[in-house]
Order: structure tokens, then sequence, then C-alpha cells
């Protein structure tokens, strides 16, 4: 007697679950066959490519997809599923609202405990990924701040966001925002016995003032705030190969807070010291411009460059959080020593400290 195969899960939990079976009950079409292999790195997540023959010619769907499934380590699962509930949460029920470039999202579930996650998107070759250890040039950095402005000013200052489903941090917990700022010291000591004897003593000097003052720096401000990416930066930028589009990917640190952390993070992170220096008054021109696109008409650009200077905290505090909590990899330390040193000389050089000190 031959025994039929078991359903496929609603949610593959591997990428041998990832079936032709399963991805026709998603994509209600019929399904030949599904090649899967491997892409990135996979710390928090898999992500794969998808190359599909359908049984029929007459589909515009395209032959190629990317899928994002949670970790093969349940640790990281467990450790990640409130980054999978912010993903989904942003697929599901952002995406429409704001105007950022993201890929074509195909199907996105979540279980209810959040472990388990599939992502199903649009392949976006041949674009290739931002370089976090060598930086960017500033006509992509001009791109990256062009799209920013998608996400924060269809978000901005609506009072539905800071009581959203599925944020990593929001500015209305100020529990957390007071339990993040002790976090913070505890996350700065570790990095620096780890990586602080490849530090100047002037990061370390920078990173560990920087670090005391999260506290008042996260709750202050709070009447001027948006949706954040959380983690805006090279490595979840896609650059056509003609650099005139970025999509950005890995939303699983979808915030509310100061929309200028987003902005700064990715400057002091992304551009090496001296082109930052050179380009930080048109970047936040060009941000502020592309806000006022969008109807966001209460905010002067004076403004805008207060918050950019003190937003410039987000860089050591990502870095320290990163450095402290992750598993250490090579690659890894490597890109937090340039983060934070990028980050603290543009902190030096903007004067960030003294405007936090005042907060």
């Amino acid at each position: 007697m031959i025994r039929p195969s078991p359903p496929a899960p609603s949610i593959p939990r591997s990428p041998t679950d990832v079936t032709p079976q399963w991805l026709e009950s998603v994509l209600t079409v019929g399904i030949e066959s599904v090649d899967v292999t491997p892409i990135g790195t996979g710390q928090t997540g898999a992500t794969y490519r998808l190359s599909v023959d359908y049984s029929s010619a007459a589909t515009e769907l395209p032959t190629t997809f990317a899928i994002k499934l949670s970790s093969q380590d349940d640790a990281v699962r467990e450790r990640v599923a409130l980054g999978y509930r912010s993903e989904h949460a942003f697929y599901t029920s952002v995406a429409d609202v704001v105007r950022v470039p993201i890929p074509t999202n195909y199907h996105c579930e979540i279980s209810s405990d959040g472990g388990d996650f599939v992502l199903l998107l649009s392949d976006m070759a041949p674009a290739v990924q931002g370089d976090q250890i060598g930086g960017c040039t500033t006509v992509e950095a001009e791109l990256a701040v062009r799209a920013l402005a998608g996400l924060h000013g269809p978000t901005w200052c609506d009072a539905k966001w800071p009581d959203f489903p599925g944020l990593v941090m929001s500015m209305a917990n100020e529990d957390a925002m007071k339990g993040l700022g002790d976090i913070a010291v505890m996350a700065t000591q570790i990095t620096l016995d780890r990586l602080g004897s490849r530090m100047t003593d002037a990061d370390r000097d920078t990173v560990t003032e920087a670090m005391s003052m999260v506290t008042p720096w996260l709750t202050a401000d709070r009447h001027r705030f948006a949706l954040m990416h959380g983690d805006y930066r090279l490595d979840n930028m896609l650059f056509d190969p003609d650099r005139t589009h970025v999509t950005i990917v890995d939303w699983q640190t979808l915030g509310v807070g100061l929309p200028a952390r987003d902005l700064a993070y990715f400057t002091g992170t992304s551009l090496l010291p001296a082109d930052r220096s050179a380009a930080d008054e048109n970047l936040v021109s060009v941000y502020h411009a592309e806000l006022s696109g969008y109807g966001v008409t209460d905010y002067d650009r004076g403004t805008c460059w207060r918050d950019y200077r003190v937003g410039m905290l987000q860089v050591p505090l990502l870095s320290v959080l990163g450095c402290a909590f992750a598993i250490s990899t090579e690659r890894g330390d490597d890109m937090m020593l340039v983060m934070m040193e990028r980050g603290c000389q543009a902190i030096r050089d903007l004067g960030s400290l003294e405007l936090v000190r005042a907060l």
C-alpha cells in the first residue's frame, strides 16, 4: 500500500520544507520544481534563493525569489522571535503605508509563538549588498537618505505608531527605555573588555560617556517621532549596479523614536569620516527636503540638523549592543570596530555629547 506524502507544513521549518507543494499553496499556481540555494550569512535567520519552474508558461510570476526562514538554531529562534514579529508586522501592516523602496512581498507568515517565520520576496539580483566595512560613496548615501524619508515622512508624528504591535522599541514604553540605558552601560563594559585594546583612547572615552547618557537621550524629544528602521546601514541595503536605486531590507528592528537617529546611524556608520564630514550638511538638507515632500511642514531645517547631531549616539548604542550580545566572528568584530570608530569621530565632529548633556 502506497502511503500518501505528509502535508507540507504551513510555515517551512527548513529549506527541505520549501517544496513545490508548499510553493503552490502560497502562490496558487502549478509548480513543476523548485531549487533552493542559500544566500547571505544567516546569523539570525536563513535566507535562500528559489529558482522555480512552473507547470504552465501562462504566469507573470518571477522565476526566482528570495525566501527568509527563521534560524535553524532553536536557541537563536527563541532569542530573535521578537525580530521575526517585527518583520512580519512590517510586511503585513506597514509596507503599504510607507514609501521606502522594499522588495515585493509574495507571502509572509508567522507562528503564534513567533519562532517559525517565512517571508517570500522578489529576488533583487543583480542588485548587490552594501559593504559595511568598505563604506559607501556620497552618491549611494544620497540614495539611502532619500529612501529613508520614505519611511519617516508617511509615519511622521502619527499617534497610531507608538503602540503599534510588533515594535522592538517604542518611546511609549518609558520603563523599557530606562532599562535600555542600564543595559547600554553593561554592554559598553563587555565591548571594551573584548575590543577595547583595538580602540583609541579617544574612542573608548567617547563610547563610555555616550552610553552613560542613553536614558536621558532616549526619553528626550518624544514629541517628534516616526517609525524607525532601527538598523539602517549598508548591510541592509541592496544597490542596483548602476547606483540609481536602492532597496531596503531586514525589518527585524522596527521601532518608534526620534527619526534622525536612523539618519545619523546611517551616515555615521556608512561613510568614511572625511566623506561624512564634507557631506553632512547636504545630506541633512536632502533628507529635510524629502520630508517636506511627504507633507512634514512643521519641522524646520535647523531643528533637523540639531536632531541629526543628537541622533549620532545611535551608532555606539547599536554597536555595543551588537558586540556584547551577538555571536563573535572575525568579520563581526572588525565591523563593530569600524562602525564605532566612524561614529565616535562623528560624535566629536558634531559636538553631539554637548547637546545631549543639555537635554
